[in-house]
């Protein structure tokens, strides 16, 4: 546009010069004072327009600069609301770290408080069974069972004293797809040697030595540091966690164990509870009411091990149980045919297909575990099971030795808790 209007008044100026050049030589000037006034009228028009051409870009320059300092300003004010926002920010990153640290201080307190009742229980059992050596002289009999039983009892005890606790997680992946949704958690101690000692082996006498609740508290307090560490990589699954009838009706335990839930309560879509159908059946009032208290803080409940398919329905809804795990051979097993139905032998008035849909009505999700073979997978499929966890689909493993320690007291702190308690 500015070259247009600039070409526009250079015609006009030459235009205007030969009138004057004409004006000029019609007056009586001859051709020579034409072109001469020509040639004047052409170096005035032009220095003329040289001049309102360096006004035009003085102004011009001047509106840039003026638009250059208000951007600068703009900028300025951006730069300012940045740090202004930046300050903010790491004020609200200080808070977060303090909250957090707050919070990892009192999970420590409280898995102390665990670990301290623990040695308690460990070592009242231990004294109630009298010195490892008793009994010696005689190998034989109840004697000689006596002292293997003792061993092994000291071998768990110093297995937990020693932090020889280990973490392992099973997947429970969806079906057909087979994309991991949960894990179950279980534990393992291991001896001196190293030796992973398995539950059907140290059970035999932890649980008549009343210990299996201590081991399964210590459980529950690292499946909460797990899950946390979970959420904290942004890993959207759960972990089923086992929790005992003892610890859900110990006076000393369960009250504190629920703060420290309370505490956590933003990991209650992450932490299942899971009981055993025999303990279920066998809870008390103290227990459901615990069980309730969970449940307000938004935990969820599993029932595993489950063998008899005659289920209270309403009752699980109202113990807020929100999955249910049966073996894959066990729905096999328990299928018959009557009258040309397939149904369960321990439900013949129910259509085995409508078991799963009847369970989902009560918001409760069927878990096929112990699924071994590509078989089993394709029959629960055809039974509306739509998650499975077993050895198909991946074995127990341990939690990295890095976050095992993370979520484990040192192990001077156990030796002095077990030591303080002995005295």
């Amino acid at each position: 546009m500015r070259k247009l209007a600039a070409a526009l008044l250079s015609c006009a100026y030459i235009f205007a010069a030969f009138a004057v050049a004409a004006l000029v030589w019609r007056g009586g000037g001859g051709w020579g004072a034409g072109f001469s006034a020509l040639a004047g009228a052409l170096g005035f028009a032009f220095a003329l327009h040289a001049l309102i051409g360096r006004t035009l870009d003085g102004g011009a320059m001047r509106r840039e600069i003026a638009a250059l300092r208000e951007a600068h300003q703009i900028l300025a004010d951006h730069i300012e609301d940045a740090q202004t926002a930046m300050e903010v920010l790491g004020r609200a990153v200080q808070t977060e770290s303090a909250e957090r640290a707050e919070a990892i201080v009192s999970e420590v307190r409280m898995l102390e408080d665990l670990v301290a009742h623990m040695g308690e229980t460990l070592t009242a059992r231990l004294d109630a069974r009298g010195p490892v050596g008793a009994g010696a002289a005689s190998v034989g009999g109840g004697r000689g069972i006596d002292r293997q039983r003792a061993t092994l009892l000291e071998t768990v005890r110093e297995a937990l004293a020693e932090n020889r606790v280990d973490l392992y997680l099973q997947p429970v992946v969806s079906l057909p797809q087979r994309r991991t949704m949960f894990y179950e958690s279980f534990t393992r101690l291991r001896d001196a040697s190293g030796r992973v000692m398995m539950p059907a082996e140290y059970l035999t006498v932890a649980e008549p030595e009343g210990l299996v609740q201590a081991i399964d508290n210590l459980l529950l307090f690292r499946c909460v540091q797990i899950v946390r560490r979970l959420a904290e990589n942004d890993r959207k699954v759960g972990i089923f966690c086992n929790i005992s009838l003892a610890s859900l009706g110990d006076d000393a335990f369960f009250p504190r164990f629920l703060d420290f839930m309370a505490q956590n309560r933003d990991l209650s879509g992450a932490l299942i509870f899971e009981l055993g159908q025999r303990a279920f059946r066998e809870r008390g009032a103290r227990e459901s009411r615990n069980m309730a208290k969970l449940a307000d803080l938004g935990f969820r409940f599993s029932m595993d091990k489950v063998s008899d398919l005659d289920l209270d329905y309403p009752d699980l809804a109202r113990a807020d149980v929100k999955f249910l795990k049966i073996g894959a051979e066990t729905l096999l097993r328990e299928m018959t045919e009557v009258d040309g139905r397939a149904v369960f032998k321990s439900v013949r008035d129910l259509d085995a297909a409508d078991f799963v849909p009847l369970l989902s009505r009560y918001g409760v999700e069927v878990i096929a575990e112990k699924i071994e073979a590509e078989r089993q997978v394709i029959d629960v499929l055809e039974l509306d099971v739509v998650l499975g966890q077993g050895h198909l689909f991946g074995e127990p493993r341990p939690i990295r030795d890095a976050v095992i320690a993370e979520t484990a007291p040192p192990a001077e702190f156990m030796r002095g808790s077990l030591r303080r308690a002995a005295r």
